[in-house]
């Protein structure tokens, strides 16, 4: 696929069809991953990839423990979108409206909005998913330029996975309980969990895969200095 049809093209898929990813295809992602832009060669990025019972695994954890009301503590921090300043509050509140309205989900339905939270903690029913880690030795308070590297790799990986007409969503709702997870999955404590990113052949029926989110005009957010 030309590279800007694929930038034009790539979109957060929330709806999988049963479909296993094959082995190769997903070898071949990463493979283009790795060359990804790095500063100075540092290669930050491990990849952790759930197929089968390990993905099952994943799954069973990540429901558990939102059902406990267990505490959100990933590795990788960021605040609550409520806690967030406008315009950036703004903007998921207005993609949360917009993507339950196209799914016909009332906003006082608790029920079905709390059914689609579990959807997200088990990777949307996707048949492979794929951690982005990175050991703990790379980042310190003087040092995390390495987060810019793993956001590029993980952005090869979206428009990669259209050559192989498989759909992504990049996530950290999956990646909320790291030490349940590293535990469950015999991943070391090292080893921490920054991105995931749920991989599959999209299935254009749902209502979900309907939804693209809208994206600020550039004349917003570009400065020219001359």
């Amino acid at each position: 696929m030309d590279l800007i049809e694929a930038i034009k093209q790539r979109r957060s898929i929330r709806a999988y069809k049963a479909t296993p990813v094959p082995k190769q295809a997903i070898e071949e992602i990463i493979s283009l991953a790795r060359l990804s832009p790095s500063a100075t060669n540092y290669q930050p990025w491990e990849f952790i990839v759930l197929t089968g019972k390990s993905l099952e695994t994943a799954k069973r954890v990540n429901v558990e423990q939102m059902e406990a009301e267990a505490p959100i503590t990933p590795d990788f921090k960021a605040l609550p979108p409520n806690q967030l300043a406008s315009p950036y509050g703004d903007r998921q509140a207005a993609l949360a409206r917009t993507l339950f309205d196209t799914m016909g989900i009332e906003r006082h339905d608790k029920s079905a909005r709390y059914a689609w939270q579990v959807k997200g903690k088990r990777f949307f029913d996707a048949p492979a998913a794929i951690w982005i880690a990175a050991d703990e030795t790379i980042f310190n308070e003087q040092h995390q330029i390495s987060l810019v590297d793993l956001g590029i790799a993980t952005q090869t990986i979206a428009l990669a996975a259209l050559e192989f007409d498989l759909g992504t969503c990049i996530q950290q709702d999956t990646i909320f309980y790291p030490g349940a997870l590293r535990k469950a999955l015999d991943i070391p404590a090292s080893k921490l969990l920054i991105v995931s990113i749920a991989i599959g052949y999209p299935d254009w029926d749902a209502p979900a895969n309907q939804f693209r989110s809208e994206r600020e005009v550039i004349e917003a957010m570009v400065s020219w200095k001359v």
